[in-house]
């Protein structure tokens, strides 16, 4: 028998998928192996099932997007978590996550937690300014987790699953705002060491957790799961495009050619000048640009 269904977990070349309100564990067929295709969490499949209840994946339905760092595919929104408190997020670090998500046409929440012990005022303005949708979330006093649910929801009228993957620095409350989401998840969750300034890794894999009809979320296992290999799929011209406030002043600069770095007469570095785009904002780019600058067109 054959089905559709939806990767939720894969663990040591087994991979539990998802038909409807039924799981099933498979096994890959041999010919992606072949094919060097690895199947990943969010795929959409087809699977045959034999008679004792097992399945065999057959088949990858096209992919909207896949990430090397968490390995993960078909994601609708890239929720990113930061703190001011410990350990505090790098504006850099939730710049350069907006800008992946950007690359595979995927939208942002920004949460910011531990409002309770610190607002996070500046990052609050540096996300609101620049368009995100942000959200200040306390695990401990449940602030803000009625409306990031709100947030994960799929539009009413399209009827369809949303996968959004949870992210940023261990520490910062992933899986307890997971918990506080949906207390039957059990995610363990660590303790951040003071002296480090960062939590241990608890999460150890990726996996989608359905929080209702059509929501999944998936937690991973730090900022460090999206790693610097995610960068060589940037090109310099393409990364001004990848920064949402730019985009109105792009094409305004006096040199068509212009990187928005120095140049006399950038539209963008004017717009700088004049608080349309947040200074912060523009610093990462500056810094994201260095570096996708040194990367060699056959790395890419």
């Amino acid at each position: 028998m054959q089905d559709n269904g939806t990767i939720i977990k894969a663990v040591s070349g087994q991979y539990i998928v998802q038909t409807g309100t039924n799981t099933v564990v498979c096994k890959a067929r041999g010919r992606f192996r072949f094919e060097q295709v690895v199947p990943l969490v969010g795929d959409r499949v087809v699977i045959s099932t034999a008679e004792d209840g097992t399945g065999v994946i057959q088949e990858i339905l096209p992919r909207k997007n896949a990430f090397v760092r968490p390995p993960v595919a078909n994601l609708d929104q890239l929720v990113i978590i930061a703190s001011n408190v410990i350990p505090v997020t790098s504006p850099y670090l939730i710049d350069r996550m907006t800008a992946i998500a950007a690359l595979n046409d995927a939208d942002c929440v920004i949460v910011l937690n531990k409002c309770d012990l610190d607002r996070a005022d500046a990052l609050y303005e540096i996300y609101t300014t620049a368009g995100f949708r942000t959200i200040r979330t306390s695990a401990v006093t449940g602030e803000g987790i009625e409306e990031l649910r709100a947030a994960l929801a799929p539009p009413s009228e399209s009827g369809e699953m949303r996968i959004s993957v949870f992210t940023g620095n261990s520490g910062v409350g992933k899986s307890s705002i997971l918990n506080c989401l949906s207390p039957e998840f059990h995610i363990a969750t660590g303790e951040v060491s003071r002296k480090l300034g960062r939590g241990r890794h608890t999460t150890r894999h990726v996996e989608l957790f359905r929080l209702s009809d059509g929501v999944f979320i998936a937690d991973t296992p730090g900022f460090s799961s999206f790693d610097t290999g995610e960068m060589n799929l940037f090109d310099k011209t393409q990364l001004q495009h990848l920064f949402r406030e730019f985009k109105p002043y792009l094409g305004r600069c006096r040199f068509t050619n212009c990187a928005h770095l120095k140049e006399i007469g950038c539209a963008v570095l004017e717009a700088v000048r004049n608080g349309e785009i947040h200074p912060v904002r523009h610093e990462s780019y500056a810094r994201l640009y260095e570096q996708t600058a040194q990367i060699k067109p056959w790395e890419k």
